[in-house]
């Protein structure tokens, strides 16, 4: 069947990936793993281990408990794959909607690909690790997009224990929405807030915003698992797109209609052109 086929594709991927760090921790002798024994060095305190597993990534941890038959390697895949896909359709619409604002706002994508351009040329066209850290302008139109459309537009929560909020009280276990969408839209916190605008996230504009107005990823020890791997992979897709291709917009997003659901979804499919800069050129 071509499902099984396909599953079969993705669990290669993620299981060449845990063969990759095995071996690199196979060949430095785990040095750099997390020691997750109970009989912890006697010199070494709750606050420096907790310092070096924040260090370590989270498949490091993973192979680390491995070591201690804490977890078993068809554990570690599951784990992997849903650090992986899980996402797939939350970035999906992420990136579909950056090149929507993009394609209609020409100067923001002209400054966005000039950035990407500047890394992306003298290594004909590739992208390192490194690079995806020196695209801060490019971060900021896809964090602007994140906040006008986050892919999750509502979460849940249910307080363990009596919360007062102003002069309200929230019961313990009862459910509460956050409605994200709304709060990104506050004017509060956003001025002109249905306007396209990156440098909303410059750092001198972020200084002093209060911590919970932005919560694409959601926030607190519930949040998004996978958020720095989205961003990532949000930086990686869209500047290999915009060293590649000029956005023109054919739909609009003020004729977008929402429907509800967990992830935010238009009622019908959106068209944007790509214009291939060989042919512009």
């Amino acid at each position: 069947m071509l499902q099984s086929r396909l599953i079969k594709i993705l669990h290669g991927f993620t299981k060449q990936i845990i063969k990759e760090r095995k071996e690199y921790h196979d060949k430095t002798n785990g040095r750099y793993l997390a020691d997750f024994s109970d009989k912890a060095n006697e010199d070494t305190d709750d606050m420096t281990c907790n310092l070096r597993r924040k260090r370590l990534a989270m498949l490091d941890l993973l192979l680390s408990a491995h070591r201690h038959n804490l977890i078993d390697e068809e554990g570690i895949r599951e784990e992997v794959d849903t650090f992986m896909f899980r996402g797939h359709d939350t970035t999906a619409i992420s990136i579909c909607f950056t090149i929507m604002l993009l394609a209609e706002h020409p100067q923001i994508q002209d400054r966005a690909r000039a950035e990407v351009k500047k890394i992306m040329e003298p290594s004909n066209g590739k992208l390192s690790m490194s690079d995806l850290q020196k695209l801060p302008y490019l971060e900021m139109c896809i964090k602007e997009s994140l906040r006008l459309y986050p892919s999750v537009p509502l979460i849940s929560r249910a307080p363990e224990e009596d919360v007062t909020l102003s002069n309200y009280l929230v019961p313990a276990h009862t459910t509460v929405t956050v409605h994200i969408y709304d709060t990104h839209r506050d004017p509060k916190f956003w001025p002109n807030p249905d306007v396209f605008d990156p440098e909303r996230f410059t750092p001198e504009n972020c200084h002093g915003r209060h911590p919970y107005s932005y919560i694409p990823f959601s926030a607190g020890p519930r949040n998004c698992i996978g958020q720095k791997f989205a961003m990532l992979e949000l930086k990686a897709t869209l500047a290999y797109l915009l060293f590649n291709f000029i956005f023109e917009p054919v739909d609009y997003l003020k004729d977008v209609i929402f429907v509800p659901d967990l992830i935010i979804q238009s009622a019908h499919s959106f068209r944007t052109k790509f214009i291939p800069l060989q042919v512009v050129g």
